[in-house]
């Protein structure tokens, strides 16, 4: 498996398995994003989810994958920092600001920084056309979070600080993509670059959320416990499809199309949450699949 992800990297099939890749790690984030702000407390959750994915990937990454090479110890650690600080700030947008307005903002913000970071690291370049369709899908995203945000009625008074902390996740998901996408190319097997990537980021939140979790009731656990396990899995999915994807592919087409996310999340508020998308937002749900078609297709 490794060799072929290796081989594939900059090839038309390539292109088509990374476009593949993220748009399936678009698929599994909203649902993810959606496990985070359900009953729980989003640090809760967070802490659950992160335990367990990191004792599913615990075993691999001792027994079944390569061990890392010396300097990829050092680009695994800068993840974990990287990482902390995001989801630190994912937390503090999800604890003040209803997800159906927040999450676009990050979602929205994230590849046009991914975008300009991966002009700077690696080289990419877009042409007039791609650039329209991320606009249009940037647009598409804001235009969402700002035709939820009229919708509104409960939490407005803390919608400001939630819709900053949500630019400055955006802000995050840029650096820890761009990131990434350094650290799994620079290991020689990808694949342990992922198993041991999980492990580590799984160290800082239930660390950080300790007395949060000693206060559960004992009725809690269950649940909080089905569902770290649950975005456990979804996550592996999620995080593991998009790092491959910029392994094999350019870093910002694939960050671009990740973010057809706010569409799947649109889904998920309707078909899980129960609430309704009406016209306009599925006009501006039409606008950013548009945008993700232009950017795959005009290249």
């Amino acid at each position: 498996m490794s060799d072929w992800v290796i081989g594939i990297a900059g090839t038309p099939e390539g292109a088509r398995t990374a476009s593949a890749l993220a748009l399936a790690a678009a698929f599994l984030h909203a649902i993810f994003g959606a496990l985070q702000k359900g009953r729980h407390d989003p640090w809760l959750s967070r802490a659950a989810i992160d335990l367990s994915y990191g004792l599913i990937a615990l075993p691999v990454a001792l027994f079944v994958v390569p061990w890392p090479e010396p300097e990829l110890w050092l680009a695994l650690f800068g993840a974990m920092a990287i990482h902390i600080a995001y989801k630190v700030a994912q937390a503090l947008t999800y604890v003040r600001g209803a997800y159906t307005v927040v999450y676009p903002v990050v979602r929205g913000s994230g590849p046009l920084f991914a975008v300009i970071a991966a002009g700077f690291v690696f080289g990419e370049r877009y042409n007039p056309l791609q650039w329209v369709g991320i606009l249009l899908l940037v647009g598409g995203i804001f235009g969402l979070a700002g035709y939820n945000r009229l919708r509104l009625v409960v939490g407005r008074e803390t919608l400001g600080p939630a819709l900053a902390w949500a630019l400055v996740t955006g802000g995050m998901v840029a650096v820890y993509t761009t990131y990434d996408a350094w650290g799994i190319r620079l290991a020689a097997d990808p694949f342990t670059f992922l198993a041991w990537f999980f492990v580590l980021d799984a160290i800082f939140m239930p660390l950080w959320s300790m007395r949060r979790l000693m206060r559960l009731a004992r009725h809690e656990i269950g649940p909080l416990a089905v569902r770290g396990v649950v975005g456990a899995c979804v996550a592996l999915g999620s995080f593991g499809a998009i790092m491959l994807a910029t392994r094999i592919d350019e870093v910002g087409r694939v960050a671009v199309l990740r973010e057809t996310s706010t569409v799947f999340a649109a889904l998920v508020g309707w078909l899980i949450l129960g609430e309704k998308v009406g016209p306009v937002r599925t006009g501006l749900m039409a606008l950013i699949a548009a945008g993700a078609v232009v950017v795959e297709f005009a290249a």
